[in-house]
């Protein structure tokens, strides 16, 4: 079984998953969102298709790790992952710094800032489960 994190936002939704050994991420897609059911039925065909049993759901915290407007709303996408998955683990994972990591990673890349912008999300979700597989590695 795999791993699968995502970087919730109000018009897009980064995926990445993990590796059959759980050590490391990839991307997968970003899911331009357009309405909760076509969201939730793209989401069953991710799970479904890798074989998911657990769901990283990025929990964007203040810096000073008070939990905003937007933290508050992955706590209620969480929720509604837990009632249309009920077979799969949902995490919520601090994701403060995740989006200014991936940003970093793509400019190194050298990649244009249009094509960023079109991956952005995903590869801020591939740094969301990075960070979770490696913690789940460093605690044995």
């Amino acid at each position: 079984m795999r791993a699968m994190s995502l970087d919730v936002g109000t018009k897009t939704i980064g995926v990445a998953a993990s590796d059959l050994l759980l050590m490391i991420a990839g991307g997968v897609e970003t899911i331009r969102r357009t309405s909760p059911q076509k969201d939730f039925e793209r989401l069953a065909q991710l799970v479904k298709e890798y074989e998911v049993d657990t769901l990283v759901v990025g929990y964007p915290k203040n810096m000073n790790g008070s939990v905003g407007e937007r933290a508050q709303m992955c706590e209620g996408f969480a929720e509604e992952l837990r009632q249309h998955f009920p077979d799969v683990k949902v995490v919520l994972w601090d994701e403060r710094l995740s989006t200014v990591a991936a940003e970093k990673v793509l400019v190194d890349a050298d990649m244009r800032r249009k094509k960023r912008r079109q991956v952005i999300d995903m590869m801020a979700a591939v740094v969301i489960l990075q960070n979770y597989l490696d913690s789940r590695q460093l605690r044995g």
